[in-house]
């Protein structure tokens, strides 16, 4: 380790992991819902949207604070994930309360949605419609279905990057240790 800029490893690069991607896609959803469906007064309304924006900010700021700890990085992630499963549970109460179907895991339409790889709300609600369309089912029943897919993409997604984080501080190391080793390079020179 030759210099101070050795010492910080790479962070920040969160716009290019597709996790980031899909909980980005998972909030515009989300945002859209809780307008067209939920009352803008209530708490449900509130805690979704809030939800939805910490499974985005998390993978954000755990990146960025990657370059000094792992471990916040580790955190952090693990805390997005975990705003998307209470994201996932107030879809699921949603359809349960207004007696709404719920998709099965073999539902064709989950895999036809994560096939379509849609980047923008505007994508997956032209989708929404289409999918209402041709099955002859209520708008909100397959937006909230769709969100589920999504959430369900996205925390598989931020598993394998916990694991590969946690691979990575194993063989890497994190910030302290390279802080050491730099120290004990630069005592080792000065011999």
């Amino acid at each position: 380790m030759n210099s101070s800029e050795d010492l910080f490893s790479r962070h920040g690069g969160y716009r290019r992991l597709i996790s980031f991607q899909v909980a980005q896609l998972v909030f515009d959803v989300t945002v859209r819902f809780c307008g067209q469906h939920i009352d803008q007064r209530s708490r449900t309304h509130d805690q979704m949207v809030q939800a939805a924006r910490s499974g985005v900010q998390n993978i954000v700021e755990g990146s960025m604070a990657s370059a000094t700890s792992k471990k916040t990085e580790m955190t952090l992630t693990n805390v997005a994930r975990a705003s998307l499963g209470e994201l996932k549970q107030d879809y699921l109460d949603y359809l349960r309360q207004h007696k709404l179907q719920l998709w099965a895991e073999i539902d064709p339409r989950r895999q036809e949605l994560t096939k379509r790889r849609f980047t923008s709300a505007d994508e997956v609600t032209a989708w929404i419609h289409e999918i209402a369309i041709r099955d002859q089912q209520q708008p909100v029943e397959v937006m909230a279905n769709a969100a589920l897919v999504l959430i369900g993409v996205a925390s598989w997604l931020l598993k394998r990057q916990l694991v590969a984080l946690t691979n990575a501080f194993q063989n890497e190391g994190g910030f302290s240790e390279r802080l050491y080793q730099m120290r004990k390079g630069n005592r080792d020179e000065g011999r």
